[in-house]
């Protein structure tokens, strides 16, 4: 793990400060949307300030997006971020500027890109650190567990 005087991630050449940013913003997301799943259940307010705190994330993530695209880091890195971007416009856009329901009753139009976009950014920022911290990796590989688990509880109590 870099230093906090640290300027890139050693052997890399890739921003250090953004490595860790991403690692912060994909966790915090496992994090903050396995307590969404949990509390749906008795308290769907919870998720609406989770959904703004998510989305929120994306400033940083855009940060980290665009130091990466700076040095050059390549796809591996700029695509989780990227991903995640895409998937707040479009959480953006159908949650609060067009008001669709998605949920229930489910509209697969809206829910399968919505999903595979949340999903795919969290693999894709994830993904990098297995080759950087093994450490920080498994981490995220715990947090991304919750967050399946919180979405298995939630579905099973009729509210995924």
């Amino acid at each position: 793990m870099p230093s906090s005087r640290s300027t890139t991630t050693p052997g890399w050449g890739i921003p250090g400060r953004a490595v860790l940013t991403i690692w912060v913003v994909v966790n915090l997301v496992n994090v903050l949307q396995a307590v969404g799943f949990v509390t749906r259940v008795s308290n769907w307010d919870v998720q609406r300030i989770v959904g703004i705190v998510i989305a929120s994330l994306a400033v940083p993530a855009t940060l980290a997006l665009v130091s990466f695209v700076r040095r050059g880091a390549g796809w591996g890195f700029y695509s989780g971020p990227l991903m995640f971007d895409a998937f707040v416009v479009l959480l953006v856009v159908v949650e609060y500027m067009l008001a669709i329901e998605w949920r229930s009753p489910g509209r697969l139009e809206v829910l399968v890109p919505l999903v595979s976009l949340f999903f795919g950014s969290i693999f894709l920022m994830g993904a990098p650190m297995l080759r950087i911290s093994r450490r920080l990796w498994a981490v995220t590989a715990v947090t991304a567990t919750a967050l399946l688990s919180a979405m298995v509880y939630a579905m099973s109590k009729g509210v995924g």
